[in-house]
């Protein structure tokens, strides 16, 4: 498929998603323009690219640009058909106060819609998650769909879901009173693992490394929703494609959900010599509730404990075609990625 006149913006070019895109958008014959925060980036850039098999990079260009800031943003969108906003503020410690987790998220969302709205941009798809969608969902007897919305007050929510929350929904109320004639298509992703292009691991690695590398002691009670990396990429593509795209959102997941307990015990099937320090027995809920008043690292998993994660992916599969990979492939794949990057020493 040639769509060489074709050019896509996708912002954040360096983040695990945003790689695979431009992975697939290159493969797929389009022009794709990246933002980097710094243009520092491009090497790193390269190099994954080049990890994932592509050779020719005279389609690719780069333009420097952050979510804070309005510099650049007319520059980026200049030429382009398409905009995949992937790219989430970054924060390397959590901010005391909400407000700047938040309104960064909100501000950068805005700013990209506007910016593509100016420049006569067709479509943006835009990467939100599993967070704005299904926290608030109780009724363990019925699927979560693309219809439920989480709760930005919901208790015990993290900041950062809340910030995915306000964002998408400030996202579909800009569509609706000053969107002009740009279109908008919204992804949510559940938890994203898969093949990694370099050895920087997104957190969904961190999880399964503490898991197999003797860090956790005893497995919590902790069901995944899982997508593979390549799929959510893909499905970003679709949405951007597809005229049935247009004003929806789509739940990016496999299908099902694995407990922590299952990927362990389908690893000792599958690759054994993976888990010979994995934890055994279960955690408990109420030693985590009880760790976590003291402990930041049972605080952090605590909001994952107990979740119903029953979500459908019915709406993608229909409408676009979408075919994900299952959630044992997603595993097997990043547990390969742990290996190949000498994150798990085995």
């Amino acid at each position: 498929m040639i769509h060489s006149n074709q050019k896509v913006l996708v912002t954040g070019g360096t983040g695990f998603v945003a790689i695979h895109s431009i992975l697939q958008l290159l493969n797929r014959g389009y022009q794709v323009r990246t933002t980097v925060r710094s243009l520092k980036s491009k090497d790193k850039i390269y190099e994954m690219l080049q990890n994932g098999g592509i050779t020719d990079f005279s389609t690719l260009e780069f333009i420097e640009t952050d979510l804070t800031s309005d510099n650049n943003w007319p520059e980026a969108m200049t030429d382009c058909q398409y905009v995949l906003h992937i790219a989430s503020p970054i924060f390397l410690r959590l901010p005391k106060d909400e407000d700047e987790m938040i309104r960064p998220a909100v501000d950068g969302t805005l700013r990209v819609l506007k910016a593509a709205r100016d420049a006569g941009v067709k479509r943006v798809v835009m990467t939100s998650n599993f967070g704005a969608v299904g926290y608030s969902h109780k009724d363990k007897n019925s699927l979560i769909t693309e219809e439920s919305w989480t709760d930005p007050n919901e208790k015990g929510l993290s900041t950062y879901n809340k910030s995915k929350v306000l964002a998408e929904k400030a996202a579909w109320n800009f569509m609706k009173n000053e969107g002009g004639s740009l279109e908008l298509s919204v992804i949510n992703p559940m938890g994203i693992f898969g093949p990694s292009l370099n050895e920087d691991l997104s957190s969904g690695f961190e999880l399964l490394k503490k898991l197999l590398d003797g860090s956790m002691k005893a497995i919590p009670d902790i069901s995944l929703g899982i997508v593979d990396v390549r799929d959510v990429a893909e499905l970003h593509i679709l949405a951007m494609e597809k005229p049935e795209a247009k004003g929806q959102r789509f739940l990016a997941l496999s299908g099902g959900t694995m407990s922590l307990m299952e990927i362990v015990k389908f690893l000792k099937e599958k690759m054994p010599y993976v888990t010979e320090k994995a934890p055994s027995k279960s955690l408990p809920t109420f030693i985590i509730r009880l760790t976590a008043l003291f402990n930041d690292q049972a605080k952090a998993i605590l909001p994952l404990v107990g979740i119903n994660r029953n979500a459908s992916n019915k709406k993608a599969k229909t409408i676009l075609g979408w075919t994900p990979r299952t959630n044992e492939e997603a595993i097997t794949a990043t547990v390969i990625s742990l290996i190949k990057w000498k994150s798990l020493n085995i």
